[in-house]
């Protein structure tokens, strides 16, 4: 069963910076790239950024510059930094898998973690 666990998510003043981590299980790791995606309240769900099996990376407009993913293939896992935060990135942010190639679209993903909270608050 595959399994797709977000951790590392809270409450962080603007121009913060926090880490979220995804840890996997009961896939092909080095098969998938990962990715993020995030959910403001009142919104529709946005592409944030993701990765590929071979590193490459790809970010949505809202993330460039603040943001960084990467993965490590032997914890299995894939993180994502940002810095500068504001309080736009507040959110319920989830990690994906995708088999193959990046997904930049919510139908195209494969697999989906629960979610975690990100609020960005003075």
């Amino acid at each position: 069963q595959v399994r797709l666990v977000e951790s590392g998510g809270g409450l962080v003043q603007p121009g913060g910076s926090l880490s979220l981590s995804c840890a996997t299980s009961g896939l092909t790791f080095s098969e998938y790239a990962m990715g993020w995606f995030r959910q403001a309240p009142g919104k529709d769900g946005e592409f944030v950024a993701a990765i590929s099996p071979s590193d490459g990376t790809w970010y949505g407009d809202s993330a460039k510059g603040r943001f960084t993913v990467a993965r490590d293939s032997a914890k299995r896992q894939v993180y994502l930094q940002i810095h500068n935060l504001k309080p736009e990135d507040t959110g319920v942010y989830l990690c994906a898998a995708t088999a193959g190639s990046i997904s930049t679209t919510v139908n195209g993903v494969d697999y989906w973690g629960e979610g975690i909270l990100v609020t960005v608050s003075s």
